[in-house]
């Protein structure tokens, strides 16, 4: 993996990290590119295949997973997730800085990588924002939804492991939260 250092996204769902890497792709389009992740679950209304997501089935990521080419890779509400060695080498063959949005789990699993990228979490104010963050979305079941708090308590708990993320921004001022970014980004 050759190139310039990727950088990694953390969070729970509804912390703003897609937000964030909108305003990011849209301020730098030359110079970061979003490594698209693969998943089995359905397209959300307006998702497009090889934009947001490469929606795949179980077993075309299972036979991928397999042959070694993903770089980490995770199940979650019953769908799996996870990042392929390729979709990073598009990026990075433009000589632009890959950015990945991957989970707590996806974070862990690439600690034991070479990939070496920075580690930046992007978290809620609090539990109650993201409850109703995730609510005003309107893309959740109520079951779907408990399952993304209960996710999001574990993975806030689980990202204050010392050393994990090089650095953490709360998400409470959207300007406030990119200005944090772009200062670690473009050092």
């Amino acid at each position: 993996m050759q190139g310039p250092r990727p950088v990694v996204l953390s969070g729970p769902s509804g912390a703003g990290k897609s937000t964030l890497l909108k305003k990011l792709l849209k301020e730098y389009e030359n110079v970061f590119g979003f490594s698209v992740s693969h998943t089995t679950r359905k397209p959300r209304p307006g998702e497009v295949n090889g934009k947001d997501y490469h929606f795949v089935t179980r077993e075309e990521m299972q036979k991928e997973i397999d042959a070694g080419e993903f770089i980490e890779h995770a199940e979650f509400s019953g769908n799996m997730y996870g990042t392929s060695k390729g979709a990073v080498q598009a990026i990075q063959a433009q000589n632009q800085i890959c950015v990945l949005d991957i989970d707590i789990q996806g974070v862990k699993n690439i600690k034991r990588t070479e990939l070496n990228p920075i580690y930046i979490s992007v978290q809620p104010p609090s539990l109650d924002v993201l409850e109703k963050r995730l609510r005003e979305r309107q893309t959740e079941t109520e079951e779907s939804l408990q399952k993304r708090l209960t996710t999001a308590c574990v993975d806030l708990e689980l990202s204050k492991e010392p050393g994990l993320f090089d650095l953490v921004i709360i998400n409470d001022d959207l300007e406030k939260a990119y200005s944090e970014l772009k200062e670690i980004l473009l050092e």
